[in-house]
């Protein structure tokens, strides 16, 4: 009799952790309890909330990366796209800290994969089992023209997957494929950002970014909010994405971010966006040439 041969993906599952000990056993529970068995690799960020010993005896089977400091996001993700393509992973599902998937979330989004799709998302939910506001956000309309019902298996009811312009990447399942093409996340985004940029690179490179209707998962960001200063923080990376996108129009850009940077600050009567202006022109430089680098296929890996 011959050997049975498997045939699932491989999947590396990428966490990056900061301060996560509130999370840590349900996020990396769930991944370890998955129908499709995903490697995972956990990068901490220099947590000082004992995290990383954690992670390090209650789960063994996990590949741990500890950084001495947090560079950031983007960067800590990237050391799990490197090891994904230096060690021939099939795909790369990036998780937050914050988050956690079903049984079944990693083997409906791999099996509805088509090579067109960079990036795909389960629908993202809350930890009450609502629908995740920015989820609803970004990707609403365009699952409600498509008649899709978020959860329902019916094939005649839900299609395998709805194209979107954005998702979050709170939970991004990352083809092969795409990474190879697209690379990592820049260097321009340290914080806030970098999953804008990430999408605009990937429809740059020709892929579409979906989402599964079948599968779900969970974000839970009860309990937070940021003060004003970290929202107008958050509002104003929006012109550093703009700019930053190999799609866009650059010298408009370059003309458009201090004014938008201006508007901002009247709209939300704050001085804190037009005090970023001298910053955001001193980047300009940098900007520029992180922009036409992220051109290159496998960009900042």
């Amino acid at each position: 009799m011959e050997a049975l041969v498997n045939t699932q993906p491989r999947v590396l599952a990428v966490v990056v952790t900061y301060n996560a000990m509130r999370w840590a056993d349900r996020c990396l529970g769930s991944l370890l309890r998955s129908s499709l068995k995903p490697a995972v690799l956990v990068v901490d960020n220099g947590s000082s909330d004992g995290t990383r010993e954690h992670v390090r005896s209650a789960f063994p089977e996990v590949r741990l990366e500890c950084r001495p400091e947090n560079p950031g996001f983007g960067a800590a993700n990237n050391i799990g796209l490197r090891m994904a393509l230096e060690e021939g992973f099939d795909f790369v599902y990036l998780m937050n800290q914050d988050a956690w998937v079903e049984e079944d979330t990693l083997e409906l989004l791999a099996a509805a994969h088509r090579p067109e799709f960079g990036v795909l998302s389960p629908v993202q939910n809350t930890a009450e089992g609502a629908p995740d506001a920015n989820f609803q956000r970004w990707c609403g309309s365009s699952l409600r023209r498509a008649g899709a019902q978020p959860g329902k298996t019916s094939a005649d009811a839900v299609p395998g997957i709805v194209e979107v312009p954005f998702v979050m990447a709170a939970h991004w399942l990352v083809s092969r494929g795409a990474l190879r093409k697209v690379g990592g996340f820049s260097p321009a985004f340290r914080q806030y950002g970098e999953d804008d940029n990430y999408i605009h690179r990937l429809h740059w490179h020709g892929f579409s970014c979906g989402v599964v209707p079948a599968a779900s998962a969970v974000h839970d960001r009860s309990g937070r909010s940021l003060p004003k200063e970290g929202r107008m923080r958050l509002k104003c990376v929006a012109p550093v994405v703009k700019l930053s996108n190999p799609g866009g129009c650059l010298p408009l850009r370059l003309l458009a971010g201090p004014l938008e940077l201006a508007a901002m600050s009247v709209k939300n009567l704050s001085a804190y966006p037009l005090r970023q202006i001298p910053a955001l022109l001193r980047r300009y430089p940098e900007l520029i040439r992180l922009r036409a680098a992220s051109k290159a296929e496998g960009a900042f890996l």
